[in-house]
């Protein structure tokens, strides 16, 4: 194990912080970062944040490639599409925008009544499910837009697919595997799985009793990892939603993900609402990552060093490479990021892959 002060105990992953920065040096982000995804490569990085910026990023340098300008509000998420030419973005300005990855050009803007909270492609790209908030009178709703992949093609105006969700209102979802589900996560804590083509809800379970902040599903989407402000992640099966594990800390969390072929890990992300970091050390505000085995259910280690919340987390679909939160990655990393505006990169070692559990 390498940098021992990275962490708050043994065992766990071996990582060895490289350097720290802010992506609001030299033309990155001036605000809180909201979401981070890679393209199915793995070498192009999409960030989004509260100034209304999209910006593009080499995942093995940290150099910037361009920026996508046009929303007039905070940008809340990010997709880009399996090949990496068409990007989507949902915006608080009530917009959700698709744009050409190579040249940064806008090609459709599509109005919603109320702000945009989470987009998400298919497998395949032809569409792309919208999380829109309840909000002034208006119902939250998931709709769901044809996206035709041809570059220079007319998008259609109108959507393919809205669904209003029973009950709480929807604040994340996501496509299972094939896309024959989407499943819901809920402000009540609640996760529904709906035939979208019928626009019927088919199962619905209360795992969680605060707002369900994220959700992230395994390789073959076969299943799925839920964050709360509950303090609790959990693993769920995607046909049946039966639970599958669960973690549970000791601080709201913001983001779970699992990280992929080489180790069975569970990452997660959070701490202390924003509100209140001021008046809080990092410390007692827990703003680590939190690795904990998949299978076992065990914490095995925390890495440390933020002044704010961690807002989300991202694997890089190579597992050999990294895992990161937020933003920046740099060859085999792991790297942090949050409410702070603060980038921390971690390099794993070897010891990171040939890391095993005494069970």
């Amino acid at each position: 194990m390498t940098s021992p002060e990275n962490f708050l105990w043994q065992p766990c992953p071996a990582v060895n912080c490289i350097f720290e920065t802010q992506l609001h040096r030299n033309n990155g982000h001036t605000r809180s970062l909201t979401q981070i995804k890679y393209n199915r490569e793995g070498d192009l990085l999409f960030t989004v944040s509260k100034d209304k910026v999209v910006n593009v990023w080499f995942s093995h340098n940290g150099e910037r490639l361009g920026t996508y300008i046009g929303h007039q509000g905070s940008v809340w998420t990010c997709d880009v599409n399996p090949t990496s030419t068409l990007l989507i973005t949902g915006s608080a300005d009530n917009s959700v925008k698709l744009w050409e990855v190579r040249t940064g050009r806008c090609l459709k803007t599509w109005e919603f009544k109320t702000a945009v909270k989470r987009v998400e492609f298919t497998e395949e790209g032809d569409m792309a499910l919208c999380v829109s908030e309840q909000r002034m009178g208006f119902p939250g709703a998931v709709t769901i837009l044809e996206i035709n992949p041809d570059i220079d093609a007319e998008q259609s105006d109108e959507p393919f697919v809205v669904i209003y969700p029973e009950g709480s209102k929807a604040t994340v979802a996501g496509w299972s595997y094939l896309n024959k589900y989407i499943i819901m996560g809920h402000e009540d804590g609640s996760i529904s799985q709906w035939d979208w083509k019928s626009q019927e809800r088919l199962k619905f379970h209360q795992p969680h009793v605060d707002v369900i902040t994220d959700i992230q599903f395994s390789e073959d989407r076969s299943y799925f990892v839920t964050a709360s402000k509950d303090k609790t992640a959990q693993v769920f099966e995607a046909s049946t939603l039966d639970p599958l594990k669960k973690f549970s800390t000791d601080t709201p969390l913001n983001s779970a993900s699992f990280t992929p072929r080489y180790q069975e890990f569970v990452v997660v992300g959070g701490g202390q609402e924003a509100m209140n970091v001021t008046t809080t050390g990092a410390r007692a505000g827990k703003f680590e990552c939190r690795f904990w085995h998949k299978i076992l259910e065990e914490e095995l280690g925390r890495v440390k060093g933020h002044f704010g919340p961690i807002n989300t987390i991202a694997v890089h679909p190579d597992g050999r490479r990294t895992v990161l939160t937020m933003v920046i990655i740099w060859g085999r990393s792991f790297s942090s990021g949050g409410e702070d505006g603060y980038v921390r990169v971690h390099t794993f070692d070897d010891d990171y892959y040939k890391f095993k559990i005494d069970a």
